[in-house]
């Protein structure tokens, strides 16, 4: 069998579009998260330390004894506390938001770790807890309950952001605060809002991976998605339907990689196929980011006044 038609074979499983619903679930919440933030203007840079913290606080509520659910909500509100940090620092205060957002990351990260080795310092192997489970919806492929609410979010965000009176306020602060100023719109409040909103959703991402993509909290497991959900905005132009495009086209190279492993019977590096996505995803990237029109005030400190 020659090599177009092991990818036309895999392109036409049903399985391998189960499996691209499935890795691009983080991607869409993590990308909506870090799209809300730059449309108001904040870079966060402390999504991966974000989604960590999502991860852990999800997975370490459900193992002490809540529902499903609850885990989800413990995710977004630490998801939302370090959001919450992150723009008392870089909004009133204007300071750096690279610098802060790495802070931010380390910080996640580290009380992660923390926490987990506080809770559980004998664990040699990482406890288990019961997942959501995948529902089967008329003419659908399988998936978990935190997939379908991810391409929920997408509709729900794009109205918000440009059906809504709250959603032009968000693009005004990112574009022109001095003019939403004018206007009598309080910006640091609207950018701080926005960055604990777009937090709350990156936790999510972190909440998916232990709580329906595996079913335990281990280190690294995170893995570098923030960073490519950054990369995504861009590839986005700062829009949520673009945003999910790119979360499922980065999706589709990740799964064909992993199978085209498999079918290459060990004859070629896997280190090949493990580049494959990042590298046409940086191709892509370049394509697109040229014409993409990103907000005018994004990373630009505002106080009240100045012009």
């Amino acid at each position: 069998m020659d090599f177009l038609s092991i990818i036309l074979d895999i392109l036409l499983s049903a399985a391998f579009w189960t499996a691209v619903l499935r890795i691009a679930t983080p991607y869409v919440l993590g990308t909506l998260g870090e799209l809300v933030c730059e449309r108001a203007g904040v870079l966060n840079l402390g999504i991966e330390g974000i989604m960590t913290l999502g991860a852990m606080a999800g997975w370490m509520a459900v193992y002490q004894g809540a529902d499903l659910w609850t885990g989800v909500l413990a995710a977004a509100a630490c998801g939302a506390l370090l959001g919450l940090l992150h723009a008392a620092l870089t909004v009133p205060l204007g300071l750096s938001q690279h610098v802060t957002g790495i802070g931010v990351t380390l910080l996640g990260t580290s009380l992660s770790y923390f926490v987990y080795r506080l809770v559980l310092p004998q664990a040699s192997t990482p406890p288990t807890v019961e997942p959501f489970q995948p529902l089967a919806l008329p003419g659908a492929l399988a998936q978990t309950p935190l997939t379908y609410l991810a391409f929920l979010l997408v509709a729900v965000v794009a109205y918000v952001l440009y059906r809504t009176p709250v959603g032009l306020a968000v693009r005004m602060v990112g574009e022109n605060p001095a003019a939403a100023e004018a206007q009598g719109l309080n910006v640091t409040a609207i950018r701080i809002g926005a960055v604990v909103a777009g937090s709350a959703l990156m936790a999510l991402a972190g909440a998916f991976l232990t709580l329906s993509a595996f079913n335990a909290f281990f280190f690294n497991m995170v893995n570098g998605r923030g960073w490519i959900c950054i990369a995504l905005v861009v590839f986005a132009s700062w829009r949520p339907g673009k945003a999910l495009l790119g979360a499922l086209l980065f999706a589709v190279f990740d799964a064909l990689q992993l199978r085209l492993q498999q079918a290459s019977g060990g004859v070629l590096p896997y280190q090949l196929f493990l580049m494959m996505p990042y590298l046409l995803s940086i191709l892509a990237l370049v394509l697109v980011a040229r014409r993409a029109s990103y907000p005018r005030a994004l990373m630009i400190p505002y106080r009240k006044g100045e012009r």
